[in-house]
């Protein structure tokens, strides 16, 4: 128990209750969930929406298009965290939640009834264009806003387990999203995919989004938020605030979340694509790996949450790191070899995967402090999203055709292996650690803070 209890963390405590907790979880999961089935459900159907929304003549370009546009709705994310970040920080967490839900929602059921190439010309793709832009400008306030969400819920020798769910809700979503390609192509003939079972996953996705809109406006804002209004300590210039006081903060937090980011959409969105092109594999198959490597995902990434509050962040997230770097070209070695060798290989990565996911999170919220959590969260997740997550299909499509080596994944996610160790190795351990630090508290209230300890029990 450190000096600084006596001050803004006893407000922060004294406003959890066990049934409040629980329904943090639900409202800081549920939006990440509905995200990444649609993200999950266009990647997956990549080759599907090229055909309806592009011209028929070239099959590659329309593919790259398709990409294309994945990665722009990635590149405008950045603009999202510069407004929805700040703005948490400056109104809360539970609005901004509620604001992004509803837009993404809303984006996504408009793809799901937009008509095609074929009905509308070149309509047809600058309107996907513009609705990509709109989901990813909303998204860029999701991550920031549930996991400051979760983190500021959850207490604090559970921390870790408790931001572990944020990445359940993506596991979740994506285990959603390949279930459901998995069981459209094999359940429709390639003309009735075309023609209307592309819509499907859109159009489911869109009610999903109301119900994790009612669960948000639901809810109290954080604990930590509170705390801050109940002192008068709310920042007003949040964005000054963070690039000022937190510029260390930022670029290791954006590192880690680099060895994040190009595994994550490597393994569980570009792998279907990567079995398809250049391992002869059926879409099939390659869904039901990936809805494997999730199901692995959702047991293993609490676990990882839960083992990084008894052990530290540290160790867990470093371990993870260096087995990302040692096994990733070997693995993709090995998925030549065969179906076996790719279903080993995948599954090696996908542990590896499921290790980071349940720790990086929580450790990036963690540095930061709760005056500029949210704003600090949600530009250095979307920034490196932009830069190094929507661009990997792209990105590997081109350099597979430029160099005709399909094992050119492997080195690539060691260099995010590299960067994340980097940023890692100089980060301090917060497991057990207040989330108020001294900034969150008024200034005549400050008293020295005493360094955490990581609990071992």
């Amino acid at each position: 128990m450190t000096t600084q209890d006596s001050t803004g963390e006893q407000l922060a405590e004294a406003f959890a209750d066990p049934t409040t907790l629980r329904r943090s979880v639900a409202a800081g999961a549920v939006g990440v969930f509905v995200h990444w089935f649609d993200w999950a459900a266009y990647a997956y159907l990549a080759s599907t929406i090229a055909t309806v929304f592009f011209p028929a003549n070239d099959p590659t370009a329309g593919l790259l298009a398709v990409f294309g546009v994945f990665a722009v709705s990635f590149g405008i994310r950045p603009i999202g965290a510069l407004v929805f970040g700040p703005l948490g920080d400056r109104i809360g967490r539970k609005r901004t939640l509620s604001i992004v839900i509803f837009v993404m929602s809303g984006a996504t059921l408009v793809i799901g009834l937009l008509p095609g190439y074929s009905t509308i010309g070149i309509a047809a793709p600058l309107a996907l264009v513009f609705l990509r832009l709109l989901q990813g400008f909303a998204a860029g306030g999701e991550f920031g806003s549930a996991a400051s969400f979760l983190a500021e819920y959850a207490p604090r020798r559970r921390r870790g387990f408790g931001v572990s769910w944020l990445e359940v809700g993506s596991l979740l979503g994506f285990l959603a999203g390949s279930f459901v390609f998995f069981l459209l192509s094999t359940g429709l003939t390639e003309a009735q995919l075309t023609s209307w079972g592309w819509r499907i996953p859109f159009l489911i996705a869109a009610p999903l989004g109301i119900v994790g809109f009612i669960i948000r406006s639901k809810i109290e804002d954080t604990p930590e938020y509170r705390a801050l209004e109940a002192t008068d300590n709310v920042p007003r210039s949040p964005v000054r605030e963070l690039f000022r006081n937190n510029k260390k903060e930022l670029l290791q937090a954006s590192g880690v979340m680099t060895m994040m980011h190009v595994p994550f959409y490597a393994i569980l969105t570009y792998l279907i694509t990567y079995e398809t092109d250049h391992l002869g594999h059926s879409a099939g198959n390659a869904a039901l790996l990936s809805t494997v490597i999730s199901l692995i995902g959702l047991a293993l990434v609490p676990a990882f949450g839960r083992l990084s509050d008894r052990l530290g962040r540290r160790p867990v997230l470093i371990g993870a790191g260096i087995a990302l770097f040692v096994l990733s070209t070997p693995a993709y070695l090995l998925m030549h070899t065969g179906l076996v060798g790719t279903w080993v290989g995948g599954l090696a990565l996908g542990i590896v995967l499921a290790a980071i996911l349940g720790t990086y999170a929580v450790w990036s919220a963690e540095i930061f402090p709760t005056r500029t959590r949210q704003g600090g969260l949600s530009i250095s997740y979307n920034v490196i999203a932009a830069l190094f997550a929507g661009t990997v299909p792209y990105l590997m499509t081109v350099l597979i055709s430029a160099t005709g080596s399909t094992l050119v994944p492997g080195p690539y996610l060691m260099v995010a292996a590299t960067i994340g160790l980097v940023a890692a190795f100089t980060m301090k351990e917060t497991a057990g650690s207040p989330l108020l630090q001294q900034e969150d508290v008024p200034a005549e209230q400050r008293v020295e803070v005493e360094p955490a300890e990581v609990p071992r029990s």
